[in-house]
């Protein structure tokens, strides 16, 4: 009998190391602020949870959600949470050049999927019509979304004012009862009205150039965290990628991402491929960061441009596992 017991033990124990699952009690929960509740991109660690891919590294993912880039940043720099999910960059280059203890750890977003629009019976036809009595929205200060607001103005010289509304529904409801003129939000959101004529796109993230190609959204954390957890910080990107290699290979992440956001998996599907790219979420680059310094200092989020020293600093990207 101990003899057989002996060799179901080693049975399960080669299982263990062979399929790379760690036991229940290696398990280490990780504690996440991710801004806007059910976006595709910021999606990834709720589904790589639904999927058992960050079990299967050992990881249990604690996901708090929040309004915005801004009150991500705040929950990282707090050391209330261990990584930060769709960070604005610009707000994050302001935070480290003025000595915060945030590190990069992967790019989130790529590119933009985010749309600003206006009621069906508003005057304005596209952003170029906003005149200084107009409001325009984005979800918080120092956010991806107060980045392309201040970009759309700068490209249409605009004299509109703009105003953190938080997250898409509030924001929604304020355009609705006229509150403010233009909102923004992003897939799933919005996508219904959209089909029912209630709203109409005035203008989308990806139609500037200097967006499109560049990383507007970062995974952070906070150099206290990267220090004692290291090792848990480079489990976590890599169950992340692995994650996102599953959300574009995987038929089952349309029916998990449907029931998850209670909408239909036609609408689900549609989402994913209408709007989000997998090159848009992959972790690894952080892309076009000489505009994004251009753009941080136009904005003041800093005085000058990062030195390839702090850059060195800041960015500590997990290398992927060969």
């Amino acid at each position: 009998m101990k003899r057989r017991q002996i060799l179901v033990m080693a049975a399960v124990t080669a299982s263990v190391f062979a399929f790379g699952i760690l036991p229940s009690a290696a398990q280490e929960t990780v504690k996440l602020a991710v801004g806007q509740c059910g976006n595709w991109d910021t999606s990834v660690p709720e589904l790589g949870k639904r999927a058992g891919i960050f079990k299967k590294h050992g990881l249990e993912l604690d996901i708090l959600y929040t309004q915005g880039g801004g009150e991500t940043q705040q929950a990282v720099l707090s050391g209330s949470v261990d990584v930060g999910v769709a960070a604005g960059t610009g707000g994050v280059f302001g935070a480290f050049a003025k000595g915060a203890p945030v590190r990069i750890i992967g790019a989130q977003t790529t590119g933009a999927a985010d749309y600003w629009y206006v009621r069906a019976d508003s005057p304005l036809k596209t952003i170029k019509d906003a005149a200084a009595d107009t409001t325009i929205a984005y979800s918080t200060n120092g956010s991806s979304t107060h980045t392309i607001v201040r970009a759309l103005i700068k490209q249409h010289d605009l004299k509109a004012k703009t105003v953190a509304t938080g997250g898409p529904p509030g924001t929604f409801t304020q355009v609705m009862s006229g509150q403010i003129n233009v909102g923004w939000a992003a897939p799933p959101f919005g996508v219904d009205a959209l089909d029912q004529n209630k709203i109409r796109i005035v203008a989308r993230g990806n139609d500037l150039p200097e967006i499109k190609d560049q990383t507007i959204r970062l995974l952070i954390t906070n150099v206290q965290t990267l220090q004692r957890r290291k090792d848990v910080i480079d489990r976590f990107i890599q169950a992340y990628r692995e994650t996102v290699d599953w959300m574009y290979s995987s038929p089952e992440v349309i029916k998990e991402y449907a029931q998850f956001n209670n909408i239909s998996e036609d609408l689900a599907k549609r989402i994913r491929d209408e709007f989000f790219s997998k090159a848009m979420l992959v972790p690894d680059k952080i892309q076009g960061i000489d505009a994004l310094m251009e753009d941080a200092v136009t904005f003041k989020n800093i005085s000058a441009p990062l030195t390839k020293e702090q850059l060195s600093e800041l960015i500590q990207i997990p290398a992927p596992k060969s």
